[in-house]
This record gives C-alpha cells, sequence and structure tokens, in this order.
C-alpha cells in the first residue's frame, strides 16, 4: 500500500522494510536478487517481491508476495479509469490529475537519488549511468542492446578493476557478513532439469492458454485478442521494467492502434505513478481506454473491465515464469564474481534508462508542446518555451519542495499537489 512513485521507488520501500526495518534478508542478497530482475523483461519491483517471497516460503510465497504487491494497484486503477472514462471532461478530474502530474515529478526525482546512491557507489558505475542516460536519450538505442553492452563492460572491467566494478560483495566478504534473520534460515534450493521443465511448462500454459483460447473462439481481429497478444509481446520485449516499456507501448497503443491519444497516455502514466503498485499497471488503464472505445456489442465499461483482468494476466505471469524457474540457479551463483560484477554494471546503466524517463516525463508535463531535432543518429528534444505551463511548474516546484526538503510522505506530496492542481486548474479557467 505504501509502493507509490514507479519501481525506483517501490524497491527503495522494499529495501527500507526488508533490509533495514524487518531484518529479514542482508543487504548482499536483496541486491543481488534485484540485480537478477533488472536483466529479466518486465516490471522489476513486482518480479523483486515475488523473489523475495519465494526465498522466505519458496513457491507459495513468491505467488501470495507477487499477487499482493499488485492487487491494490489494480482495484485503483480500475476505479479511476471508470472515473476517467466517465467523468473525464468535469473541471474537478481535470484538476485533480492536472496536480498529479506535477507531483510525480518529485517522487521519480527522489526514487532516482535513492536507487542512485545504492547502485552508483563509484566514479565507474556513475560514468555507466550516464552513458547509458545519453546512449537512451540523445541516441534511441535499444534498451536492450544498452543492458548486453552494460554486462560486458562489467564483465571485462571485473577481470581488470575488480575494485571498481564488483559493487555488490560476495556473501562470503567478512566486511558484509551480515545477514537477515531470514537469510540464515534460507537452504540452498535443491533444483534438476526436469523439475525446471515442469514448472516452466506450468507456468507457460497458464500464461498464453487464455490467448490461444481467445485467438481460436473470437479470431485475431477481436480487441481482446489484439491486446493479450500485444501486451503479452511487450511482457518479452522490454527490458528494465515499467520505465522502459512506456516508450514501446506509447509508440504503438497511442501511433499504431489507436486506442488512446498522447494526452491520454500522460494522464494514464500519473495515474499509476500515483497509485500503490507496479508502474507498469499503466498498461491496464490502456487496454480500459482501448477496449471501452472498441467494446462491440459489449458494454463498454464492461468491456473494459475485462480487458484490465486481462492485460493484468498477460503482464503479471511471464514474472512468476522467469523467477520461479530462474530464481533457484542464480541463487547458485550469488558468489559468481564475474556474474556480480555484469550486474553491478547492469543496475549502473538501469539508472539512467530511469533518468530517461524522468527527464521524458517533465518535458510533457511542464511544455505544451515539444519538438525534436535531428542530427544524423542524434535526437534532441525541444520544448516550445512558449507552451510552457507555469502552472505546473509551480505545483512541481512546491512539490521537489515538500518531499525532498521537508520530507513529507508521498501520500500527504499527492494530497497537497491535488488540491494546488484544482485550485490552478480553476483559476485559470
Amino acid at each position: 500500500m505504501y509502493s507509490f512513485g514507479g519501481p525506483a521507488g517501490q524497491i527503495a520501500v522494499m529495501h527500507k522494510l526488508v533490509v533495514e526495518e524487518k531484518k529479514w534478508l542482508g543487504e548482499n542478497r536483496f541486491l543481488h536478487a534485484l540485480n537478477y530482475c533488472m536483466l529479466l523483461p518486465g516490471p522489476e519491483a513486482q518480479q523483486l517481491i515475488t523473489y523475495i517471497g519465494w526465498l522466505m516460503y519458496k513457491t507459495r510465497g513468491g505467488i501470495v508476495a507477487g499477487t499482493l504487491f499488485v492487487l491494490p494497484g489494480f482495484l485503483a486503477i480500475l476505479v479511476l479509469s471508470i472515473v476517467y472514462t466517465l467523468w473525464k471532461e468535469l473541471g474537478f478530474v481535470q484538476g485533480v490529475f492536472y496536480g498529479i502530474k506535477a507531483a510525480v515529478l518529485a517522487i521519480v526525482v527522489g526514487a532516482v537519488v535513492k536507487i542512485g546512491k545504492k547502485a552508483l557507489k563509484n566514479e565507474v558505475m556513475v560514468g555507466i549511468a550516464a552513458m547509458a542516460f545519453m546512449a537512451i536519450f540523445f541516441f534511441k538505442i535499444p534498451f536492450p542492446l544498452i543492458i548486453v553492452t552494460a554486462g560486458l563492460i562489467g564483465w571485462i572491467g571485473g577481470r581488470v578493476r575488480e575494485d571498481k566494478f564488483l559493487v555488490i560483495k560476495g556473501h562470503d566478504d567478512k566486511k558484509d557478513s551480515e545477514e537477515g534473520v531470514i537469510d540464515r534460515l534460507i537452504q540452498p534450493s535443491n533444483t534438476s532439469f526436469s523439475k525446471t521443465l515442469g514448472t516452466a511448462a506450468f507456468w507457460l500454459a497458464l500464461w498464453w492458454l487464455p490467448v490461444l483460447l481467445l485467438v481460436v473462439f473470437f479470431g485475431l481481429d477481436n480487441i481482446f485478442t489484439k491486446q493479450s497478444i500485444f501486451f503479452s509481446q511487450s511482457a518479452l520485449v522490454t527490458f528494465g521494467g515499467a520505465y522502459s516499456v512506456l516508450a514501446y507501448i506509447s509508440q504503438k497503443a497511442v501511433e499504431t492502434y489507436g486506442w488512446l491519444t498522447p494526452g491520454e497516455m500522460l494522464d494514464g502514466l500519473g495515474m499509476a505513478e500515483t497509485t500503490p503498485g507496479p508502474l507498469i499497471q499503466v498498461v491496464q488503464f490502456v487496454g480500459f481506454i482501448g477496449a471501452y472505445r472498441n467494446a462491440g456489442a459489449l458494454n463498454p465499461v464492461w468491456a473494459g473491465i475485462l480487458a484490465s483482468v486481462l492485460v493484468t494476466w498477460v503482464t503479471y505471469l511471464p514474472s512468476f515464469f522467469f523467477i520461479f524457474t530462474g530464481a533457484p540457479y542464480i541463487e547458485r551463483l550469488r558468489g559468481n564474481k564475474n556474474l556480480t560484477t555484469a550486474l553491478s554494471a547492469i543496475t549502473a546503466a538501469v539508472v539512467g534508462v530511469i533518468l530517461n524517463l524522468g527527464v521524458w516525463f517533465s518535458l510533457h508535463t511542464l511544455f505544451g508542446a515539444v519538438g525534436e531535432l535531428k542530427f544524423g543518429a542524434l535526437h534532441l528534444p525541444l520544448p516550445d518555451w512558449k507552451t510552457v505551463d507555469w502552472g505546473a511548474v509551480f505545483i512541481t516546484v512546491v512539490a521537489l519542495f515538500v518531499y525532498l526538503k521537508l520530507h513529507w510522505d508521498m501520500l500527504k506530496t499527492i494530497g497537497v499537489c491535488a488540491l494546488l492542481g484544482l485550485i490552478v486548474h480553476f483559476s485559470i479557467l
């Protein structure tokens, strides 16, 4: 219920609760699990909590932890999606969303700072993060390529300068040998190829069976079939969690399928940022709006609800598949220095990618129009300064001050910004 602010903020909350307050896990095992989740396509925060649940209570614990992490956000986005579609034109709703968008900027800045402090422990890691940011922001280099490159840099760099690349010490390191309460009770996971194959087959069947049934009974042109296939594909090709998936989903859902407009996509992002649960829950909003407008013979609201369930299902099932099939092997490699140096560099690169999306979000919140200049492979975003939204700037400054300087919690910050959004919105009408 406190996991607001996107994956960076959610991971920071998890770290505070699991490592610092409850002391269930030690720093090393937490960061090792985090790095593995950073490698996977899909929502790393939900994958991380599933991994932690698996460490504590195996498959049962992973299912409970992963599901409960998603459920509050699913219910919140479902209610807000219905409100948005039915009462979007009301001044009250517009004012609230106006303020929330600005509040998100402060939350993202705080989240990037928190996760950056944990991952960027020396100048080499900072350099990797900076290069990743420039690569994706200015040159539009695909995120998977950035991840592979960072992994290679970490693997090679660890052999040359282990002191700079071995950011996460092995579990045998005496200096960092303090472990959590549950850490001491965790036994090495015994697995086999046949057991792994059975686990993989089970979760793949749960994932793809609804998609196949939709194709068989309703065909490929049905809105639910299109969404199930599209979001299944997005779950496979979007590495680094929700922040990296936004560009892909925005391009396809807005430009290719026409399910919603760019402004509505930004509203959905603000909605997902300010509700509990993974930021990738924005896909539920996209699915709801798309089905609402292409409901056919169904009631539009019920079509949106069905799409919300379907999209959520195909988005998170892959996470359970990856965790339950891969975690036993990753735990065996927890002390492998080559893997650790590669994963440390990958984590640093992901910080740069998160910063990239934070800047993108800022541009589209504070300016009414953002153009782009191209010089070969170089892309330079150009905000139209004549369209600067001074109301959004004002609320953002307030949010930054109360959240970062006064250390207000996220809920209080969001509430104040929503109130300011209403005041500013009605004052300019």
